[in-house]
C-alpha cells in the first residue's frame, strides 16, 4: 500500500476516535509496554505527542519510566536541516510547543542520540513486517539509519497493523517492535 494513502486512512481513522477512546487507548497501550521485556536498559528516547495530530499520548510511558528511575530523552527539531537534538528530560526542564505543534526543550541537557537503548516512535501506520508510515519528513528515519543496530525501536499505535505490506524506499528503517492497546507486535 502507498504511504499517502495510508496517511489519509490513519489521520481519519484517528480523528473518528474520541478523546476518551484516544486516552484509553494510550493507557492500554502503556500497559502493553510492561509486558515487553524492555525495561533493564538505562536510556529511552520518547516523543511528546502533537495533540493536533491526536498522537498517542505518552504522559502514560513517560510515568512509567519516571517509576522505574530511567533517564528519558526528548527531542528538538530543527526543520531546515531535517535533524533532531535530544535533551534529559527533567523535572525541571521547560517546554515550548514549536510552530509545528511539537512539544519540544527549551534548553537543557543536550546528550547525543547514541546513548539512547529503546526509541519510542510516533507512527501513523505499519505493517506486520515492521514497517511503518510517519508524517514523510524522514527525521526518524534518517536518524535510526545512522544508530546502532542494537537499538530497540518500538512504535506505538491506536490501531493493529495493515495488513498488505507498506510499500517502503531505501531510506525507510523497519521497527523491531509495535504495540497496540491489544498486540504487541515483534519483528526481528
Amino acid at each position: 500500500m502507498n504511504k499517502a494513502s495510508l496517511r489519509k486512512k490513519y489521520k481519519a481513522l484517528r480523528a473518528s476516535l474520541s478523546a476518551e477512546e484516544r486516552d484509553n487507548r494510550s493507557l492500554a497501550i502503556a500497559n502493553q509496554l510492561l509486558g515487553l521485556d524492555i525495561w533493564e536498559y538505562d536510556y529511552y528516547h520518547i516523543f511528546l505527542p502533537i495533540e493536533r495530530l491526536l498522537e498517542v499520548d505518552t504522559t502514560y510511558i513517560l510515568n512509567i519510566l519516571s517509576g522505574k528511575d530511567k533517564n528519558v530523552l526528548i527531542s528538538k527539531s530543527d526543520f531546515e536541516k531535517g535533524t533532531m537534538q535530544h535533551f534529559l528530560l527533567l523535572d525541571n526542564t521547560k517546554l515550548q510547543v514549536n510552530e509545528y505543534g511539537i512539544p519540544e526543550p527549551v534548553d537543557g541537557i543536550e546528550i547525543a542520540f547514541a546513548k539512547a537503548q529503546v526509541v519510542f516512535l510516533p507512527l501513523l501506520a505499519y505493517d506486520s513486517k515492521g514497517n511503518r508510515v510517519g508524517y514523510g519528513k524522514g527525521f526518524y528515519d534518517k536518524l535510526l539509519a545512522e544508530s546502532n543496530k542494537e537499538l530497540l525501536t518500538i512504535g506505538l499505535s491506536y490501531f493493529e497493523p495493515e495488513e498488505k505490506e507498506i510499500t517502503t524506499n531505501s531510506l525507510d528503517v523497519s521497527m523491531k517492535y509495535c504495540v497496540s492497546p491489544s498486540n504487541s507486535f515483534k519483528f526481528c
